[in-house]
């Protein structure tokens, strides 16, 4: 007859110890990488944050991964941003960066290019709903940013297309992240000579702002 004693012996033994748990361990670890390897930030926008007519090493997303990985806790951030992109070439990408990346946050930088297009508002909306509910779809958390167009479009187009953002926002009941261009645009010395894109003594500025942004809304659970 096998005594508590003797299981108790056989329990302390290491090799019975890792044999009986090693099953445990494994998928221990198989929760672990999967947990590091969707702590992943992906945006998903446009010339804005693709660092357009700029190398990519003085993007601002490009400065603000190199700023969080000074820090092993903060996300990976994979820019996916393409200059020219409008929302529905966002929303056609988007699936397979999903798959590729599996973040667990995505950020939302599109729309710019439909309005400047002159796009209807209601079919931008319904495109930045269409890519919002795929992102929730994936098990990622949505972030969305505002975009505010010229001047020089009008007033009543203008006022439509800021307002979809805070709508949206709502809606899907998701973060809405202010436009970074509002910051810099004010300053002629940090814009491009289109007057549509920041210039490479913008991007720092822009990466810090930004992560200020959106470190509160990356924090890891503990």
């Amino acid at each position: 007859m096998i005594t508590l004693t003797d299981v108790f012996i056989k329990m302390m033994n290491f090799k019975n110890v890792f044999r009986w748990h090693l099953p445990f361990l494994l998928l221990l670890g198989l929760f672990s990488l999967r947990a590091v390897a969707a702590d992943t930030l992906l945006i998903l926008g446009d010339s804005l944050s693709a660092g357009y007519r700029l190398p990519v090493a003085n993007s601002w997303p490009t400065l603000l991964s190199e700023k969080w990985q000074q820090d092993p806790s903060q996300p990976k951030v994979v820019n996916a941003s393409i200059s020219g992109d409008t929302t529905a070439q966002g929303l056609a990408r988007l699936p397979a960066l999903l798959k590729q990346h599996q973040p667990r946050w995505v950020m939302i930088e599109l729309g710019a290019n439909d309005g400047l297009r002159g796009f209807p508002t209601q079919d931008i909306q319904q495109t930045l709903g269409k890519i919002i509910t795929l992102v929730k779809q994936a098990d990622a958390q949505p972030f969305l940013m505002q975009i505010r167009l010229p001047p020089n479009y009008g007033r009543r187009y203008g006022e439509a297309f800021y307002d979809l953002y805070p709508a949206l926002a709502k809606q899907y009941d998701i973060p809405l992240i202010p436009f970074f261009m509002e910051q810099v645009a004010i300053k002629p010395q940090w814009m491009q000579d289109d007057g549509l894109h920041p210039n490479r003594d913008a991007q720092a500025f822009i990466a810090g702002w930004m992560s200020e942004r959106l470190l509160p809304l990356v924090k890891h659970e503990s």
